[in-house]
């Protein structure tokens, strides 16, 4: 069969086994190699492939945790060839651990309830070609924009935010979709989760959850890059000032 890249999803839960078994490589015998071998070929992203044995079969997955293994500035032998993605994914884990470690609980959590597999693809989760990945990776970024896109939730944001007097517009740039487009306009704007999945789990969401975006700033949020995603709308705001005053000092 042809030889298929590892994506970042499978990188993320084959480096959690690589951290936790202390940044040693793991064997094709070993029971957890095995395990992950099964998780890997049922994860929804190469349907095609799994039919095949020897995709991701036990020696392919150990032959990842060497990779890995060995990328860790730690290692003190050569390096294999395991790629960019995973010399990245392997930095993510040290810079991040904690947060690393949570979202590929979290995608194992996901299979295991079968989300995962219900969930369809969703047009906007593929991150920009030559940028560094999110560090929860796309299934989980499906996962996120698949409760986002949940009309009732939305529609029920919408109504708290009413009764609070509130204007029903962008909470990071305060773009009103009314004021702009009239009629065409009123009342549309976009949901998002301020915590990510993988920090509040698959709870029920609450509408303390959730914070109303225009478009724009939603994808800003969004947007894996140099390995982080997931800003809160705080965070969008203060990079947004930061840009316009950079912008101005240019300018003087």
């Amino acid at each position: 069969m042809a030889q298929i890249s590892w994506v970042r999803d499978e990188l993320l839960l084959a480096c959690a086994l690589v951290m936790e078994n202390g940044w040693r490589e793991l064997r094709q015998n070993d029971v957890r190699v095995q395990e992950l071998s099964d998780l890997l070929r049922s994860l929804p992203l190469h349907e095609d492939a799994a039919a095949d044995l020897r995709f991701r079969s036990p020696s392919s997955v150990s032959r990842k945790t060497t990779d890995i293994a060995t990328a860790h500035p730690g290692h003190t032998g050569p390096a294999t060839k395991g790629g960019r993605p995973t010399r990245e994914v392997v930095a993510d884990f040290i810079e991040h651990p904690s947060e690393m470690l949570a979202a590929a609980r979290a995608l194992r959590d996901g299979m295991a309830r079968g989300e995962l597999h219900r969930i369809p693809a969703q047009p906007d989760e593929v991150e920009d070609p030559g940028e560094r990945g999110a560090r929860e990776g796309r299934l989980l970024l499906r996962w996120a924009l698949h409760r986002e896109r949940d009309r009732g939730l939305r529609n029920r944001k919408i109504q708290h935010v009413r009764k609070l007097n509130k204007p029903i517009s962008c909470e990071v740039c305060a773009f009103d979709f009314g004021h702009t487009y009239g009629p065409l306009g009123a009342d549309y704007i976009e949901v998002h989760h301020v915590t990510p999945l993988h920090f509040s789990g698959p709870r029920e969401t609450q509408l303390e959850d959730l914070t109303l975006l225009c478009a724009n700033c939603h994808r800003m949020c969004h947007r894996g890059h140099a390995g982080q995603s997931w800003r809160t709308p705080a965070d969008l705001r203060e990079t947004m000032r930061s840009a316009v005053e950079l912008s101005a000092s240019r300018s003087s």
